[in-house]
């Protein structure tokens, strides 16, 4: 049986949420753990094992997961200097904002299912840490703590897809998002929304403006974009990880996104992260 974490042992002297910096080894964890307050982390630099019951995920910098009370999981760090920040809030500030912003309901902690993942690129999770330090010196009071939630959950709900596109394109867009979709290209796309393709493609260009091999090719280069600064795998190893083995291909597709060649993007973006000041 899972061990338990609760935030009467977390959150003291009336604190509503509390953040915790932590640095991963690589061993592999003997349990999970579950909780009973909502938890966000997000991996602050290199790369973690996520182990859930039913499998494991690999993070990079910039991933940030909401995780619903009952989420068994455990991490893992994969190589040298993995760090993740995670919150612990209390139930009764999430239960509040979602009183107070309906919108909220179906996303990120009050999303139907109990694990929800984004990714922050460099501008956005140097915000993020900006926001962090300062909840960190303030007394984590119920205020305290939607002055940090709430900016982050607008931004993060906007990832969501438009609202009036159906419910099925923007789950499948969603999900798209896992490595494990968008590895299978457009077609695997497609399949995620048991529609026909030339359905897919008319009501993707309507809400979307894009198709879909336009909108998982963007998926395949941001990740690649993470992986090159975030990993030392050759440059072929991550094309490949990302579905597109041909490197003439990789390299047209990176060099529009990105306007740099990949090797040119991992050399000016190592050279450029710097870890935030705490």
């Amino acid at each position: 049986m899972a061990n338990v974490l609760r935030y009467k042992d977390i959150l003291h002297d009336g604190a509503q949420i509390h953040l915790t910096r932590a640095t991963l080894t690589s061993q592999r964890p003997k349990s999970l753990h579950a909780h009973d307050f909502f938890e966000a982390f997000w991996v602050q630099n290199g790369q973690v094992r996520h182990h859930t019951p039913d499998r494991i995920t690999t993070l990079h910098e910039g991933d940030l997961c909401c995780l619903q009370p009952g989420q068994t999981h455990a991490l893992q760090g994969r190589g040298e200097h993995a760090l993740v920040v995670s919150l612990c809030i209390h139930p009764a500030v999430i239960t509040a904002l979602a009183d107070r912003h309906p919108d909220l309901n179906g996303h990120l902690f009050w999303a139907d299912a109990p694990l929800v993942q984004h990714h922050r690129d460099i501008r956005q999770l140097a915000t993020l840490n900006h926001a962090a330090v300062a909840l960190e010196r303030s007394d984590r009071s119920a205020l305290q703590a939607e002055a940090f939630l709430l900016p982050l959950c607008a931004e993060l709900t906007a990832d969501q897809g438009p609202k009036s596109a159906p419910g099925w394109l923007n789950d499948a867009c969603l999900a798209a998002k896992d490595p494990d979709v968008f590895r299978g290209g457009a077609a695997g796309f497609v399949a995620l929304t048991g529609k026909a393709h030339p359905h897919v493609s008319r009501t993707m260009r309507k809400y979307y403006g894009q198709t879909p091999s336009d909108f998982v090719n963007s998926l395949r280069m941001a990740h690649a974009a993470r992986a090159l600064i975030t990993d030392s795998d050759p440059i072929s190893v991550i094309a490949a990880d990302v579905g597109i083995p041909n490197m003439s291909h990789f390299h047209k597709l990176f060099r529009e996104t990105h306007d740099l060649t990949p090797l040119q993007y991992r050399q000016s973006f190592q050279r450029q992260l710097v870890q935030p000041q705490i």
